[in-house]
C-alpha cells in the first residue's frame, strides 16, 4: 500500500511540475525552471563546444610575425561553404545547442522575454557563427540581442561582438564610430574594456590610422585579465612603433612582453627579444651584448621549438656585420630546422641565393631561388620577382658557363706543350684521387644496404653524397656529377643505349650495350676507357688546334662576355660587374662590331657608379674614333635621348613591322638581314630574325619558316624571342607540315574563297581590280561578300573573296555578276575551300592543287 502510494504521489508532483513549467505561464517555478534547464543543460554544452572549436581554431593558425599580427587569432578561409555545411564540427553543436534553448526555453509571453538566460543563448548563436565564419547569420544574432534586451546584462558584450563582426565585413569605419560611442556612453572595466579598445585598435589598423591604434592598444593591455592577451597586445603595440620608425618605443613595448616571461606565450618572447635584435642601432647599441643574447636564445633548451627563427636572426646580424661565412651556416641550420614558416624558409633561401649571386656562383644561386618559389605563394608579387630574377639568371648561367670554359679553352691553347703535359698531369693525378675515394664511398654504401638487406640482385647501388643543398640531409642525386656518371654507367651495363620512348624496356628496343652515347663536352669522360683517362696526351689531343676553330671560341666567347655585360648592366643594376665584362672584352681583342657598343656600355656604367673621369675618356673616344656613329650622335647631342630617335633599333623595328602588316614581305626580308648586321650583339638583334622567319615564311612556304624558326630556337636560346621560337617548333610547327588538300569532290559545304591571280602585276594594277571587284560585290544580293590583297610569292599575288560557303556557288561566281558587272571582271578565277587555301598559302603547292582539281 505505502508503495502504490508513492508511486502515485511521484506521477502526480511529475504532472504538477510539467504543468506549472510552461512555456506560456509567467509563473515563478516556469522561469526558473528554464532558466536553470537552459543553463545548465544546452547552453553549458554550447559554451564546451564553443571553447573546444576555439582550441582547435588556435592550434591551427600560424602567426605571421613577418607583418603585424591581428588582435584576434583567427584564420580566414576564401573557401565558399554552402549553406547546411560548416568548416568546424564544434561551431555546429555550439550552435545546435543555442537554437535548443531558444526552441524549448524561451519564454516570450506578450512580447516580452521571461527567460533570463535567452540573451546568453543568442550570444552563444552569434558567436558559434562568428568563428564558423559566417558573419551575416553572426550579425543578425548580434542585433536580435540589441533589439530584443536592451537591459540586458550582456549588452556590452554583444556591441562589442557585433563590431568585430563589422570589421571582419570590412565595414571599419561603422565599427570605429560605434565603437567610440560605446566606450563614449559606458563605463566599461576589465575583460569588457578590454574587448573594445582591442577591437577599436583592430579597425584603426585596417585603416591605417596607426597612432591611434597603439592608444587604444595600451589601454586594453593594462584592462585585460588575460596574460596571454596582454603579451599579444604589448607585441603588437612594438610592431606598430617599428611601422611608424620609434624604434625606441617599440623597444619599450618588446620589453614589457618580455618581462611577463612565463606568463604568456614563449612564442611572444622569443619574438618581442628578435625584434629588439632587428632594431639593433650600430651607434648606441653593444655588439657583443646583442652577440650573448643570441647565443643565450640559443642555447637555451626551452627555446628548441623557435631554433628557426633565432638561427634565421643570428644569420641576419651576422650578415649586417659582413660575417657572410657565418651568416651562411646559420640560414643553413634555420633551414635544417625544417619550419612550418614558409615565408621564413623563403627568406633563407633568397638571402643565400643573394650571397651567391654576389661570389658569381649562378648555378647554385638560381638552385636557392628555386626553393624560394617553392616557398612563396604561386603568382604572388614576392613569387613574380623572384622568378624575374631566376629566369634572368638563366641567361647568366647560359653565358657565364660559355665564357668559362672558352676561358679555360684559350688558356690551355696558350699554353706550350710541356705546359699543357704538365697542366693535365696533375689533373690526371686528381682524378685517380677522386676516384679512389669515390670506390671506397661506394663499397661502405654496398656494405651498408648488403647489411641492411636494401642491395640489388645484379648489385646495382645509388650512390648518395656527402653533405647537400641547404635543408637536405644529402646532395640531390642529379646535382652530382660523379653519381650521375655511376649511375649512367650502371645503367649501361644492365640495358644498353636505350632511346628515351615509351615501352624503352623491351628486348627489341635495345642498342648496343656497354657504351655510353655522349654529346660533346656533357661527361665525356663516362665514354674514355681508363687507359685514356690516365694518359695527358688524350687530353692534349683534345686541345683545338685549327685557328679557325681557335677564332671561333673566341668569337663565342666574346660575344658571351657582350651578353653578360648587358644583362649585368640592364637587368640587374650590377653595374661592377657589368663593368668587368665589357673591360674584358675590349682586352680580348673581340670582333669590330662589339667594340663600340661596349664601349658606350660602359661610358653609361661610369656615369651610373659616379666615375665621372672615365665617363668622359669614354665619351671622348667614342667621338674621336667613331664620329659618324648613332652613339656619338647621342653623346654630342644628349637631347636625342629625351626625344624618340627615329634611326634607333626599335623605330626601326616598328617601322619594318608595319611593313610586315602590309605584306611588304621582300622589303621585310631584305632590311631586316641589313639591320641584323648593322646591330649584331644588340638585344633588338633577336627580334629582327624573328620578324625575319615569319616574313620568309608568308614569302617562300613552311620549308623556309621551319629552317628559321630552328635557327633562331638555337642562336637564342635564352632569350625570350628563342623561347618563342622553341615553342613554334615544339607546337605550332607539328600542326601546320600536313601538306594533305580537304576533299572538294563530294563536301561542296563550308567557306570557300574566290581567288583572282595575277603574275608579275604591278601594285597599281591589282589594287585597281580590287576597286573595281568590290564595287560588283556590293550588287550582289543574297551574299555578304568582301575581298582582300594576299601575297603568294615573290612573283604572285592573290585578289581573293571572302564570304561563300557554298561550294558550288564558288565554281560559279561569275553567274552571280550582272551583265554589266561581268564585263567588269574578266579575269579568271579559282574556286577553292578555305582549308585548302590556307595550305597552299603555308606550302606553296598551288599548282599541286590545281593539278588535283583542275581549275
Amino acid at each position: 500500500m505505502n508503495t502504490s502510494y508513492k508511486v502515485t504521489s511521484v506521477f502526480f508532483l511529475a504532472v504538477f511540475l510539467i504543468v506549472s513549467c510552461s512555456r506560456k505561464k509567467d509563473k515563478f517555478i516556469s522561469r526558473n525552471f528554464h532558466a536553470v534547464t537552459a543553463e545548465f543543460n544546452a547552453l553549458y554544452n554550447g559554451y564546451n563546444a564553443l571553447e573546444q572549436g576555439r582550441n582547435s581554431l588556435n592550434q591551427g593558425y600560424f602567426d605571421d610575425y613577418w607583418n603585424v599580427l591581428p588582435i584576434e587569432r583567427m584564420q580566414i578561409s576564401d573557401e565558399v561553404i554552402l549553406p547546411g555545411q560548416s568548416k568546424n564540427q564544434d561551431f555546429t553543436r555550439a550552435e545546435e545547442k543555442a537554437v535548443k534553448a531558444i526552441q524549448k526555453h524561451s519564454m516570450n509571453i506578450e512580447g516580452k522575454e521571461k527567460n533570463p538566460q535567452m540573451d546568453e543563448a543568442y550570444l552563444l548563436l552569434g558567436k558559434a557563427r562568428y568563428f564558423d565564419q559566417r558573419f551575416i547569420p553572426a550579425l543578425e544574432a548580434f542585433n536580435y540581442i540589441l533589439y530584443k534586451y536592451p537591459a540586458s546584462d550582456k549588452i556590452n558584450q554583444a556591441k562589442v561582438w557585433r563590431e568585430k563582426t563589422n570589421i571582419r565585413l570590412d565595414n571599419n569605419e561603422l565599427a570605429i564610430t560605434n565603437l567610440k560611442r560605446l566606450l563614449y556612453q559606458e563605463d566599461l572595466e576589465g575583460q569588457d574594456l578590454a574587448d573594445a579598445t582591442s577591437m577599436l585598435a583592430q579597425a584603426y589598423i585596417n585603416t591605417k590610422s596607426v597612432d591611434s591604434a597603439i592608444t587604444q592598444l595600451e589601454i586594453a593591455a593594462n584592462a585585460t585579465k588575460s596574460n596571454d592577451e596582454r603579451g599579444r597586445y604589448r607585441f603588437i603595440q612594438g610592431q606598430l612603433y617599428n611601422q611608424l620608425g620609434y624604434k625606441d618605443s617599440a623597444n619599450i613595448a618588446f620589453n614589457k612582453v618580455i618581462e611577463l616571461n612565463r606568463r604568456t606565450p614563449r612564442i611572444y618572447m622569443i619574438s618581442a627579444h628578435l625584434e629588439k635584435v632587428k632594431n639593433f642601432n650600430a651607434e648606441t647599441d653593444n655588439k657583443f651584448e646583442t652577440l650573448e643574447l643570441l647565443s643565450d636564445l640559443e642555447k637555451n633548451r626551452e627555446n628548441r621549438p623557435f631554433l628557426d627563427k633565432i638561427y634565421h636572426q643570428i644569420g641576419a646580424f651576422h650578415l649586417q656585420h659582413q660575417s657572410d661565412s657565418i651568416a651562411s651556416k646559420y640560414f643553413n641550420k634555420s633551414l635544417q630546422e625544417k619550419s612550418k614558416d614558409k615565408i621564413l624558409n623563403a627568406r633563407n633561401y633568397q638571402i643565400l641565393g643573394d650571397m651567391h649571386f654576389e661570389k658569381s656562383l649562378y648555378k647554385d644561386a638560381g638552385l636557392y631561388y628555386d626553393s624560394t618559389m617553392a616557398n612563396l605563394v604561386l603568382n604572388s608579387k614576392p613569387y613574380r620577382v623572384i622568378k624575374r630574377k631566376r629566369d634572368n639568371l638563366d641567361d647568366v648561367i647560359h653565358y657565364e658557363a660559355i665564357a668559362q670554359v672558352n676561358d679555360s679553352i684559350l688558356h690551355l691553347v696558350n699554353l706550350t706543350a710541356a705546359e699543357k703535359t704538365a697542366y693535365f698531369e696533375a689533373y690526371i693525378e686528381t682524378l685517380k684521387q677522386q676516384a679512389e675515394a669515390e670506390k671506397e664511398a661506394l663499397e661502405k654504401q654496398e656494405a651498408l644496404q648488403r647489411n641492411s638487406g636494401l642491395i640489388t640482385s645484379n648489385n646495382s647501388i645509388r650512390p648518395s653524397g656527402p653533405g647537400g643543398l641547404p635543408g637536405q640531409a644529402a646532395i640531390f642525386y642529379f646535382y652530382n656529377p660523379t653519381t650521375v656518371a655511376f649511375g649512367k654507367n650502371e645503367f649501361v651495363k644492365i640495358w644498353g643505349n636505350r632511346a628515351l620512348e615509351d615501352n624503352w624496356r623491351w628486348s627489341n628496343k635495345s642498342g648496343a650495350g656497354g657504351a655510353i652515347n655522349t654529346t660533346a663536352g656533357n661527361n665525356a669522360l663516362v665514354a674514355t676507357t681508363d687507359e685514356a683517362r690516365y694518359n695527358p696526351e688524350f687530353y692534349v689531343s683534345q686541345i683545338p688546334s685549327e685557328a679557325k676553330e681557335i677564332d671561333s671560341i673566341s668569337k663565342e666567347r666574346n660575344y658571351a662576355y657582350y651578353q653578360l655585360g648587358l644583362i649585368y648592366k640592364e637587368k640587374f643594376k650590377e653595374f661592377e660587374l657589368a663593368k668587368s665584362k665589357f673591360q674584358n672584352l675590349l682586352q680580348s681583342n673581340p670582333e669590330e662590331r662589339l667594340v663600340l657598343p661596349s664601349k658606350y656600355n660602359l661610358y653609361k656604367i661610369y656615369e651610373a657608379l659616379g666615375e665621372h673621369d672615365e665617363a668622359e675618356i669614354a665619351k671622348n673616344d667614342i667621338i674621336t674614333k667613331y664620329p659618324e656613329s648613332r652613339y656619338a650622335t647621342i653623346l654630342m647631342n644628349p637631347d636625342l635621348l629625351s626625344e624618340k630617335d627615329k634611326n634607333s633599333p626599335e623605330s626601326l623595328y616598328e617601322s619594318l613591322y608595319e611593313k610586315h602588316g602590309n605584306q611588304a614581305y621582300a622589303t621585310v626580308i631584305s632590311k631586316a638581314e641589313e639591320y641584323i648586321n648593322l646591330y649584331d650583339g644588340d638585344a633588338i638583334v633577336p627580334k629582327f630574325e624573328l620578324l625575319k622567319a615569319t616574313a620568309l615564311g608568308r614569302l617562300n612556304g613552311y620549308e623556309a619558316y621551319k629552317k628559321a624558326i630552328n635557327y633562331i630556337a638555337v642562336t637564342y636560346a635564352n632569350t625570350p624571342e628563342g623561347l618563342h621560337a622553341q615553342d613554334i617548333e615544339s607546337n605550332v610547327l607539328p600542326k601546320i607540315e600536313n601538306k594533305a588538300f580537304v576533299d572538294e569532290t563530294n563536301n561542296l559545304s563550308g567557306h570557300y574563297k574566290v581567288i583572282f591571280k595575277f603574275e608579275n602585276s604591278t601594285p597599281q594594277t591589282v589594287q585597281t581590280f580590287q576597286k573595281t571587284l568590290n564595287e560588283v560585290l556590293k550588287n550582289i544580293k543574297y551574299y555578304k561578300l568582301t575581298s582582300s590583297i594576299d601575297v603568294y610569292n615573290s612573283n604572285t599575288t592573290f585578289v581573293v573573296v571572302h564570304g561563300l560557303k557554298n561550294g558550288q556557288v564558288a565554281k560559279t561566281f561569275n553567274q552571280l555578276l550582272t551583265k554589266e558587272d561581268a564585263k567588269k571582271i574578266k579575269q579568271p578565277y579559282i574556286a577553292m575551300a578555305s582549308a585548302n587555301y590556307q595550305i597552299i598559302q603555308i606550302h606553296k603547292n598551288l599548282n599541286t592543287y590545281l593539278s588535283v582539281y583542275n581549275n
